[in-house]
């Protein structure tokens, strides 16, 4: 195992290598930059030499810091999409180089030097930053194993996670990563799904349980039938997911591409006319052009270009810490909009799972009641049936049964102890003439007579997740205006559930089809966002302005649908999920206008010839710095 671990470490230093070797070597440029204009300055200080010679010793540092950047911008300028800010640095410089070489001008050679510095300084800073918040959803990222154990002909062998086909057997031993997904089948264990779901809380499981790839086994040794492929599984799928999430980019990213394509022109006209104009009437034309390139050296929007997406990718890793996957910054722009919240009712409210609420009998105390319809309904493997042996987990004592008859759609007959005990519904009991009695009580109704005498009713319903009236209090409080309810079951126990979570309004009754009819109508009233688990939300996922799969790590069509998916079956993520939405935006917001101002500030004073080059390059660097900084906070989320 120390083995393997050591070669996974050495494939991971692999990956920052690039990052890291890039840092690097910025920083060493830099270095040896800076220590040769320092020279240079001194030299210049002390000798009488033409200007062509100063230029000459200048251009040796100045290739050091700007190789790079004068490299990219001919690049681009030969594929035709010339105004990056590497063209605007470029121009700036090597206009800066010339100016010397003007009638009465003051050679500009060192601030030329100086603002490719700055650039370089401000770029490994980015670089840096990139690279943390990269790490950061690496981090959770860290859920693919390396290899994985396969029984075959017996024998364990290590092989490679891909090469493990479905139904072949996997051993999972503690510590070791959940290679692929799968049923256990046999061994017990706890698994902590902290990578998956962004809960801590261990989950057990045993024989015949599914279990997700990505999942750290912690106690036991498993071995697990895979029920899907390597590619696609859990780990993968998510893996994917978040892959992907960095090119759907938002609306405020795309503003911003169309913005620079717009505003490099115009900035750049401007200049020109800056160095062209004024001097036609005053002659000063060093002064002018001077200026002018120090336009050109402000108005470079790196800060705006670089710190948005950083937000966004920020805001991405941090929520996918929590168990939120958001498929993109587009749908981080929605998300922050959201005024609806659409749910479904049966596994997104409710847990989707049957058990005893209420036991009514009339003649038999409750214990004797439950008794008897768990012994009649021992062999049904229909959930309610699963529902009620679960209440009554007496194990089968000395009673006596037999001629188990089952009567499709109405309920079973046994006897028990030589009784006659007819378990079922109303059409049951009126077949063996049982005058049942009706209940007040939401749910599915059990009724049990014995011989043909009406023994009293058990109450099975779906419960309640007990986060969901605080997942609505903290949606109504994050300022959701609308909670709405759609489900395929009946009136009475929509209104129950919807009444218990505090829902606003509910719909029931509802076939798949008209579910979508209902969005489409809800969908007038603000931007909205549809909450299911999946298995059968897969349209109205996509119909929705925000497609939200909850729990949906088992049910593909939902992975594929939902716009965001969480990690757990925890409606109170959704108001998580918005906040962080909400906050990533509003830092995004912070550093638009930050920068816009900070520049709009140095283009004034340059303009009216107050400023330096270095001051335009430090506005520029410092700018971008602070604002990569800002964009970092998205990752670190508050807490829930």
């Amino acid at each position: 195992m120390a083995h393997e671990h050591h070669h996974h470490d050495h494939e991971h230093e692999h990956g920052h290598h690039h990052e890291e070797e890039s840092a690097r070597g910025r920083i060493i440029k830099i270095t040896a930059s800076a220590v040769l204009l320092i020279a240079a300055i001194l030299l210049e200080k002390h000798t009488d030499w033409a200007t062509w010679q100063y230029l000459l010793l200048f251009l040796v540092p100045y290739l050091i810091a700007g190789w790079d950047t004068l490299r990219e911008a001919a690049e681009a300028l030969a594929h035709g999409e010339a105004l990056d800010e590497n063209f605007l640095m470029s121009i700036a410089t090597l206009g800066a180089l010339a100016i010397g070489f003007l009638p009465d001008a003051e050679p500009q050679f060192a601030e030329a030097v100086f603002v490719m510095l700055f650039f370089q300084l401000g770029e490994l800073f980015e670089g840096i930053a990139e690279g943390r918040s990269r790490q950061s959803v690496q981090h959770l990222m860290d859920i693919r194993p390396d290899t994985a154990q396969v029984e075959r002909d017996g024998v364990l062998q290590t092989v490679a996670p891909e090469s493990v086909g479905v139904g072949e057997t996997v051993l999972v031993r503690p510590g070791e990563k959940v290679p692929m997904d799968g049923i256990v089948l046999e061994g017990r264990s706890t698994l902590d799904t902290v990578a998956l779901t962004g809960e801590s809380v261990p989950r057990e499981v045993a024989q015949g349980d599914e279990i997700l790839s990505g999942c750290v086994n912690l106690s036991g040794v498993l071995r697990i039938r895979t029920t899907k492929a390597f590619g696609e599984s859990t780990a993968s799928k998510i893996l994917e997911l978040v892959e992907h999430a960095a090119q759907n980019k938002s609306r405020s990213e795309h503003f911003i591409t169309r913005f620079a394509r717009v505003y490099t022109p115009v900035v750049v006209a401007l200049a020109v006319l800056l160095a062209i104009v004024p001097p036609l009437f005053t002659g000063a034309w060093a002064d002018w052009i001077y200026r002018a390139l120090m336009f050109l050296v402000v108005s470079c929007p790196c800060a705006l270009v670089i710190s948005v997406p950083l937000t966004f990718f920020g805001g991405i890793g941090g929520a996918s810490r929590q168990g939120i996957l958001i498929k993109g910054s587009a749908w981080m722009d929605t998300l922050s909009r959201v005024r609806t919240v659409v749910f479904d009712k049966t596994g997104t409210l409710t847990e989707g799972v049957f058990q005893v609420t209420a036991v009514h009998p009339e003649q038999l105390d409750e214990q004797e009641l439950l008794h008897l319809a768990a012994h009649v309904e021992r062999h049904s493997t229909h959930p309610i049936a699963a529902a009620l042996l679960q209440a009554y987990p007496g194990e089968q004592d000395d009673c006596h049964i037999g001629d188990v008859r089952e009567f499709a759609g109405k309920g079973l007959c046994a006897t028990v102890n030589g009784r006659t005990v007819a378990v079922g519904n109303q059409k049951m009991m009126e077949q063996v003439g049982a005058a049942w009695r009706p209940c007040t009580q939401p749910g599915t109704l059990v009724h049990v007579a014995v011989d043909g005498t009406y023994a009293g009713h058990i109450v099975i319903s779906d419960r309640i997740k007990p986060d969901a009236a605080q997942a609505v209090r903290d949606l109504n409080a994050a300022g959701i205006r609308k909670t709405v309810m759609l489900t395929g079951d009946q009136e009475p126990i929509a209104a129950a559930v919807a009444r218990e979570a505090g829902l606003d309004e509910w719909h029931a009754g509802l076939l798949p089809a008209d579910k979508v009819a209902c969005v489409e109508q809800l969908l007038s009233e603000g931007t909205l966002a549809f909450v299911g688990d999946g298995i059968n939300d897969a349209p109205v996922l996509a119909r929705a302005d925000l497609g939200i799969a909850m729990g949906a790590l088992g049910s593909d069509a939902a992975i594929e649908a939902a716009d965001v998916v969480l990690m757990d079956d925890r409606p109170s993520k959704i108001a998580t999920a918005v906040r962080i939405a909400r906050r990533t935006l509003r830092i995004a917001r912070e550093n638009l206008w930050f920068a816009v101002g900070v520049k709009l500030l140095v283009l004034i004073l340059a303009a009216f010839g107050l400023g330096t080059l270095g001051m335009a390059v430090f506005a520029d660097v410092g700018v971008t710095v602070l604002a990569v900084l800002n964009a970092m906070r998205a990752l670190r989320q508050p807490g829930k």
